[in-house]
């Protein structure tokens, strides 16, 4: 199994990025985003499972959007209104299907200047 994340980058803060994930491998029950700041432990962002039920932390509700691909096991986080404490590392996550597997991407870093 493997997750591909991107979309990462450089913005000023009020500004947007939007992330994808691309997963394969596997059918997944959930896929989300987590993220961890510099210092501090890895936090839930967003998810979302198969059925579409979705999950967000409270730091984001309102200024991020989780959303499926129609590729069923692509995922993107669409943050909007970013602030500087955003600014984090953010794995793309996936649990298996039958197996309960937690898998994790790689990372990509949302820096977001003040």
């Amino acid at each position: 199994v493997q997750l591909q994340a991107s979309g990462g980058g450089l913005v000023q803060a009020g500004g947007s990025l939007r992330l994808s994930c691309a997963a394969s491998g596997s059918i997944f029950r959930l896929m989300g985003w987590y993220r961890q700041a510099p210092g501090k432990q890895r936090e839930l962002v967003a998810t979302i499972t198969s059925n579409g039920r979705i999950n967000y932390a409270d730091s984001v509700k309102g200024r991020f959007t989780i959303s499926k691909g129609n590729a069923k096991n692509a995922v993107y986080l669409q943050m909007n209104s970013l602030k500087p404490e955003d600014t984090a590392v953010y794995y793309c996550n996936a649990i298996g299907l039958v197996a309960g597997i937690d898998y994790w991407g790689q990372g990509t870093l949302v820096t977001v200047s003040s």
